[in-house]
C-alpha cells in the first residue's frame, strides 16, 4: 500500500509562522511535522509516499529530497502553478502516483499516535475513516459510527482525524479541480459506502499558532521517540 500526504495548504491560520514556511515544516517537539509522519510510514512498512505541494511547496523536497536518505521513496505532486487544489482535488491529481491500490491519506497538519497501517484491508467499502472524540475546536463533530459503518448524523458524534484509506473508485465522479473532500465523503456516507473506526489515543489538529504552542509545551518527548534518528539534507530556519 503505498501513502499519501496532504501538504499544500496555506496555512491561513498559522499566520504568521506559514508565511515564509509551508505548514507541515513547522516544528513539533523539535521536528518538522511532516518528519514524524515520515518516519512512522518507514517504521509501519510503507515504502512509497506521495506529498502534494503548492503553499511554499518547493522547501518541501528541499528538506526531505526524494526519501532514500529515509528508507522510503517520495513522490511529488506539484500544484504550485495552479494553486492548492484543496483535499479531495490534490488527491484525485495525485491518483496516477498512487497506483491501483487502496491507498492511506493522512493530513499533513496532524500528529498523533496513530499507527499507519501499510496491510489495511477496505473490506468492500470505498473508503474507511479513523475518527477520534471531539477537540474542544470542534464540539459538534463531523461524524457518526454504528456498528462499523459512518454516519452523517446520530446521538453520538465523532470528529475526523484527517487519516483515511481510500479506493481510486471513490474519487471517479470528480475532475482534477479545487474540491474539498468532506461533500464528497458525505455523498458516500449516505449510501452507506464508507466504513470506520475511533481511535482514543492521543491526537492533535495543529491549526493555529496556539495549539502549536501547547503541544509543545507538553511532555511527550518519550511517548513518541522516533523510530529511526535521521538528519535532513536541508536545515530549514
Amino acid at each position: 500500500m503505498k501513502a499519501m500526504i496532504l501538504a499544500a495548504g496555506l496555512g491561513k491560520r498559522m499566520r504568521p509562522l506559514t508565511d515564509s514556511l509551508p505548514k507541515p515544516l513547522l516544528e513539533v517537539q523539535g521536528k518538522a511535522l511532516i518528519l514524524w509522519h515520515i518516519e512512522k510510514l518507514v517504521k509501519n512498512g510503507f515504502k512509497e509516499v506521495v506529498i502534494n505541494i503548492a503553499h511554499l511547496g518547493y522547501k518541501i523536497p528541499e528538506f526531505l529530497g526524494d526519501g532514500s536518505e529515509y528508507g522510503i521513496s517520495i513522490f511529488y505532486s506539484d500544484e504550485q502553478e495552479s494553486g492548492a487544489l484543496e483535499s479531495a482535488g490534490g488527491i484525485k491529481k495525485a491518483l496516477p502516483l498512487l497506483g491501483n491500490e487502496p491507498f492511506l491519506v493522512v493530513n499533513g497538519d496532524v500528529f498523533c499516535d496513530y499507527e499507519f497501517d501499510a496491510s489495511f484491508l477496505l473490506q468492500g467499502k470505498k473508503a474507511h475513516l479513523i475518527l477520534v472524540p471531539n477537540p474542544k475546536h470542534n464540539t459538534k463533530g463531523d461524524f457518526s459510527l454504528k456498528q462499523g459503518v459512518v454516519l452523517n448524523k446520530a446521538d453520538e458524534m465523532y470528529t475526523f482525524s484527517g487519516i483515511g484509506y481510500y479506493t481510486h473508485e471513490f474519487f471517479d465522479t470528480i475532475a482534477i479541480e479545487k474540491k474539498s473532500l468532506a461533500p464528497l465523503l458525505r455523498q458516500s456516507i449516505d449510501k452507506q459506502e464508507i466504513s470506520g473506526e475511533v481511535f482514543t489515543k492521543m491526537w492533535h489538529d495543529i491549526g493555529t499558532p496556539s495549539r502549536l504552542k501547547e503541544i509543545n509545551n507538553e511532555n511527550e518527548t518519550t511517548t513518541h521517540t522516533p523510530h529511526t534518528q535521521h538528519t535532513p539534507s536541508s536545515k530549514v530556519h
